[in-house]
């Protein structure tokens, strides 16, 4: 009874262990004042950071993601959520996002948005997207285009979407998190994404 209780000990100790690493698997840095979370899951690492500025009623939280693993992976933003205490706030599929923004938002709104995407984007050191904003914004954006529709264009351009990645292909964009009206903040909770069967759980803010 003495060793069968001494192992349970043990296997407890092990669970913590293991759970505690699952945990710790979050890394935080900051670039050029911009704080970070980075989590890697079966050779998919996801980078994810607040943007500083909220557009026509949406949170946002801008993610690069990059498959070092030999499996494919379907990223879907709307597999993004933000998760507070007693709510879990699921992010938009990205054309939800841009008829909402056609809709709703400004031209001057996605300026803003565009100077902030950037900065946190390349503010990462070492990362460049095979599927990622950079090649959307080229096919997105043409000359002579009306301006709301450039700036619809612009948003496309950046919100995430879905992507299926191949092994070594990454892509980046902005997750689109609704606020609510009694909620002006992203703030207060943490990011969850689901992929695959496998969950990303962030630090809280």
């Amino acid at each position: 009874m003495h060793i069968l209780r001494h192992a349970l000990c043990w296997a407890a100790v092990l669970a913590a262990s293991i759970a505690a690493d699952a945990r710790a698997q979050v890394i935080e840095y900051e670039s050029n004042g911009q704080k970070y979370q980075t989590s890697t899951r079966k050779g998919l690492t996801v980078i994810a950071t607040h943007l500083p500025n909220h557009v026509a009623g949406f949170g946002l939280i801008q993610v690069t993601i990059s498959n070092g693993s030999q499996m494919y992976w379907t990223v879907k933003p709307e597999s993004f959520s933000y998760v507070r205490a007693d709510t879990a706030t699921a992010a938009l599929p990205a054309d939800q996002v841009v008829d909402l923004l056609l809709e709703h938002a400004s031209h001057g709104d996605v300026v803003k948005l565009v100077a902030s995407y950037e900065s946190a984007l390349y503010a990462i050191p070492n990362v460049h997207s095979t599927n990622g904003y950079e090649q959307r914004r080229q096919n997105a954006l043409s000359y002579g285009m009306p301006t709301k529709f450039k700036a619809a264009a612009t948003a496309s351009a950046i919100a995430l979407g879905q992507t299926r990645l191949q092994p070594g292909q990454s892509t980046d964009g902005a997750v689109f998190i609704p606020l609510g009206h009694d909620v002006k903040l992203l703030t207060g909770g943490r990011i969850v994404f689901h992929c695959e069967g496998e969950t990303f759980e962030f630090n809280p803010d």
